[in-house]
């Protein structure tokens, strides 16, 4: 009679509590560590069909780019998995994503004024409203309202060009003239 560590005993009595667990509860419970925390945001298991995994992905994009790395995660989960038969194939498919019901993404809503262009709707009084319906008239009133609305905002320091204070203090110049450096900076 051979003495076996009581570490081994237990080992031993595990294994068939692991494998009396069905398969694709397991597959949750590792998902997230076999493919990673980025992919298993955008990646969910739907089921195991015999030996074919089927993941509801959040986009054709994710779809296909998982598809290009499926040898590579049948590999990791059938390493992790102790499966009778292990998967043979995984297909993922948007058809059936979307937000599990006990973890709703809330939108984040944002508001007009937190925006860095936002100028205040302050009412411009125009005296002379055009009742004129041509395009030159309404040009003209567009162009008085727009000078009208940027007289007193501060001017940017590289076009000198009127910008709103949230540009200036978010990127130190106007939106224009910083849509400019980070397309020359890639």
């Amino acid at each position: 009679m051979s003495l076996n560590s009581i570490n081994h005993i237990l080992d031993i009595l595990q294994i068939p509590a692991k494998l009396q667990e069905q398969p694709f509860q397991r597959l949750l419970k590792i998902w997230s560590e076999a493919v990673g925390t980025v992919v298993a945001a955008h990646a969910r298991p739907l089921s195991i069909q015999g030996d074919v995994l089927r993941v509801a992905t959040s986009s054709a994009a994710w779809a296909q780019n998982l598809t290009f790395e499926r040898q590579r995660l049948l590999l990791k989960l059938n390493a992790l998995l102790i499966l009778p038969t292990p998967l043979v194939d995984i297909r993922f498919s948007t058809a059936q994503w979307r937000l599990p019901k006990d973890n709703p993404q809330k939108e984040e809503t944002v508001l007009l004024q937190s925006h860095p262009s936002y100028v205040s709707d302050r009412p411009t009084v125009l005296i002379d409203v055009p009742m004129e319906k041509n395009a030159n008239a309404a040009f003209e009133y567009w162009a008085k309202t727009v000078q009208a609305r940027s007289r007193n905002l501060p001017l940017c320091p590289q076009c000198e060009s009127p910008c709103p204070d949230g540009e200036l203090r978010r990127w130190g110049v106007c939106s224009l003239c910083a849509a400019k450096q980070f397309s020359n900076n890639p």
